[in-house]
């Protein structure tokens, strides 16, 4: 179905452009989806909360207490309202996107999407787009967290087979990263038996951080009772965005762009 949107993009974009809309807009349906149970919620206290004392990170996390996430939406619209005004799709998409979170905001900042917007706005494709995403259930009632990253890996997968890149500018096969995790902890008995034992991992070309997150699930299937924290840094804005998704959703997580 996803596949099936990016044919829209024919025309005012070539095929190995498309990634730079359908991976901000998959990412943005996801987290609209993963929103939607506690949107009320949201929408109350910041309300109660707007003009008060309390703003940026302080006002963040009191809204994000009330998501229930990392991260929240405050502003009034989602998906389906996008549709309800054709006409200012491109400004209220926009305004949309502002009322993230920080954490959220940046990641689409390094998507570099607003261009996109307006890209897509001039050549009187963006409501058709967005329409069609509203039909794409992406709740993780519905696609777990481990297959939304399989969407990933095949989005990204043929993006790079349409713009005939080299091996190396694909995502590394899952198998692979599993035995690379598997050779890294090979070795490291104190960390996989021992209570409150903590270390530090650094993938210093993370890209969309595979490795980094499939350490962190090594771990959790292995011994919970220890931290492992993970660091990453990429030259490649748009991997990094990717790479952002995923520490939005691992606390433990932390990435800092090179």
């Amino acid at each position: 179905m996803i596949w099936q949107i990016a044919d829209l993009l024919r025309g005012p974009y070539r095929p190995p452009q498309y990634e730079r809309v359908m991976l901000p807009l998959v990412v943005l349906r996801r987290f609209d989806c993963v929103l939607a149970d506690t949107k009320d919620q949201v929408l109350a206290e910041y309300a109660r909360r707007k003009g008060g004392k309390l703003e940026d990170d302080a006002l963040d996390r009191i809204l994000n207490r009330a998501a229930g996430h990392r991260f929240h939406n405050r502003s009034p619209l989602d998906f389906q309202k996008l549709k309800g005004d054709p006409d200012n799709i491109h400004s209220h998409l926009t305004s949309y996107i502002n009322g993230f979170s920080a954490n959220v905001r940046r990641i689409f900042e390094y998507f570099e999407f607003g261009n996109e917007i307006e890209r897509m706005h001039d050549a009187d494709i963006l409501y058709l787009v967005v329409k069609e995403f509203c039909d794409v259930d992406l709740h993780p009632d519905k696609v777990p967290n481990d297959q939304m990253g399989l969407v990933f890996e095949n989005l990204i997968r043929r993006f790079n087979e349409l713009a005939n890149e080299t091996a190396g500018d694909h995502f590394t096969p899952r198998e692979v990263i599993h035995l690379m995790v598997d050779l890294l902890f090979i070795g490291d008995d104190n960390l996989l038996t021992k209570e409150g034992y903590a270390v530090r991992m650094l993938d210093p070309a993370c890209g969309t951080g595979g490795m980094l997150a499939e350490a962190q699930a090594y771990m959790r299937r292995h011994n919970t009772a220890a931290k492992l924290y993970v660091y990453g840094q990429d030259y490649n804005k748009r991997a990094f965005a990717t790479a952002e998704v995923v520490t939005v959703f691992r606390p433990v997580c932390r990435r800092a762009k090179l």
